[in-house]
């Protein structure tokens, strides 16, 4: 059996935490939750302690300053203690508990070494091709990545998901891709308040990715994860649609 810890890197994002931990926390496969709040200027810390009473398995790691995602999720991996990761970003919106069941059953049935969601309003170009190769949510094995918590703090802020990408490739692990069908991702734009900043802060990202690996890598890395999928696991029961503020 398994034993998973679930990290959350946060930065901003007291609107949406909330409900993340709360699906989170009483999932039944997940023994360790830790938050790592990367030097918010709001409440997101705050909301995120103040469930540590009724939940000890959860623990707030706060940054001293804003790292960026890679640096957040090494310090949640090096307090870790699970054989396996679950790597959930704090913003979602609609995700359920069988959301998380569905991703974690291919690799504990030990049908996948991997898996990454496939989220509703993931671009629709990789929901085409039936990959997200830059998805945050993904369960893996922690040896993997706490053997690389050198190279991990020495990466860009968003380079996470393109190194680990890169060495999934390398040994040719199987991966699984779960549809999530009731999730969103809210666009940059709808958090931060206006196109401008949303455009410029996805700019950012994408300059991170491409100093991890070169443009022309990118699309060899989704060729390659395309020819390493495992057959598609069941899919979760789509949540009944609610109205949602992203803000």
């Amino acid at each position: 059996m398994i034993q998973i810890s679930c990290i959350i890197p946060a930065y901003n994002e007291a609107p949406r935490i909330g409900a993340v931990l709360k699906t989170v926390l009483g999932h039944p496969q997940i023994a360790q939750v830790i938050v790592v709040d990367d030097g918010s200027s709001d409440d997101t810390a705050r909301i995120a302690q103040d469930h540590q009473g009724a939940h000890p398995h959860l623990q707030v790691i706060r940054q001293p300053q804003n790292g960026g995602k890679t640096a957040a999720v090494a310090a949640g991996i090096a307090a870790s203690s699970g054989s396996h990761l679950l790597l959930l970003d704090s913003d979602l919106l609609g995700l359920s508990p069988a959301d998380l069941g569905a991703l974690i059953a291919p690799v504990a049935r030990g049908e996948a070494d991997v898996s990454i969601s496939l989220r509703r309003n993931a671009p629709r170009i990789w929901r085409l091709i039936g990959l997200d190769y830059i998805s945050g949510e993904r369960v893996l094995e922690r040896a993997a990545l706490a053997s690389q918590l050198d190279q991990l703090n020495a990466l860009p802020r968003f380079g996470l998901e393109v190194f680990m990408n890169r060495l999934w490739i390398a040994r040719s692990t199987r991966i699984a891709v779960v549809p999530w069908p009731g999730v969103d991702s809210p666009m940059k734009h709808a958090k931060l308040g206006n196109w401008r900043q949303g455009l410029t802060a996805d700019a950012k990202m994408m300059r991170d990715i491409f100093r991890t690996i070169p443009p022309q890598h990118a699309l060899r890395q989704i060729l390659a994860m395309r020819r390493l999928r495992v057959a598609d696991p069941p899919q979760p029961e789509p949540q009944p649609q609610t109205e949602r503020n992203p803000r």
